[in-house]
């Protein structure tokens, strides 16, 4: 069973980076505390990719921070004999990765992907600048088997008016719950000025086909397909 370890507000460093030693080490207490729903949408995620990972697929997973994609989708990875590939950035997250599968460790935005059946950004998009996230995007899609799915779950821009605060309070409210200190969700937000830049879908996935499988709060999960037929 998962044991939860709290972070500190002094742990989070004044400016965010992925790599800094201290963040990729603690990443996973850190990403559970902030948002309470991950352990959920990860399983999601895995019964998600049953309905698309053919045998001897290929998978990727873009922004792979420790391993938490592939140990959610391990036994369908085994089950199914699948070649599965992550790409992380931050060579201190790099470090810290625990799955069975080498990481390649590259700005996934210059990366020539192989054709592949399933792929994630989970949390990924948001860190990426704006005017290369279209690039990365097509590059996948054009990548994408047919009858493959791109799950990708981001923190969205708010859509206006009073329906935004909601959302913003409902954030805020599950990472109290969730046993986050006030300090520290403010410091942490702080320290992501200029690093974080939440997605807007319908701008980014326009060009697609897509279907929202999560929404909590400000936060999203979208399934784009490629579908020919």
């Amino acid at each position: 069973m998962y044991e939860k370890k709290v972070w500190n507000m002094i742990d989070i460093p004044t400016n965010w980076t992925f790599n800094d030693v201290k963040v990729a080490s603690n990443f996973d207490d850190h990403v559970r505390e902030q948002l309470p729903w991950y352990d959920m949408v990860s399983s999601a995620i895995a019964q998600i990719a049953n309905h698309y990972i053919p045998e001897q697929g290929t998978v990727y997973d873009v922004g792979a921070s420790t391993g938490n994609v592939e140990r959610t989708l391990k036994s369908i990875l085994i089950e199914r004999n699948v070649d599965f590939i992550p790409i992380e950035k931050s060579q201190q997250m790099a470090d810290m990765y625990t799955g069975d599968n080498p990481v390649i460790v590259a700005d996934a935005t210059e990366h020539s992907f192989q054709e592949f059946d399933f792929g994630v950004m989970f949390l990924t998009m948001m860190f990426i600048p704006p005017h290369r996230r279209n690039l990365l995007l097509d590059r996948m899609m054009d990548s994408l088997r047919d009858d493959g799915a791109l799950v990708i779950v981001e923190k969205t821009i708010p859509t206006g008016g009073y329906v935004s605060t909601v959302l913003s309070r409902l954030t805020l409210r599950a990472k109290m719950q969730s046993g986050a200190k006030p300090d520290d969700i403010i410091k942490k937000e702080l320290s992501l000025s200029g690093v974080q830049r939440p997605i807007n879908p319908e701008t980014l996935f326009s060009s697609y086909k897509y279907t929202e499988f999560f929404r909590y709060g400000e936060f999203g999960g979208y399934i784009i397909e490629r579908n020919e037929a």
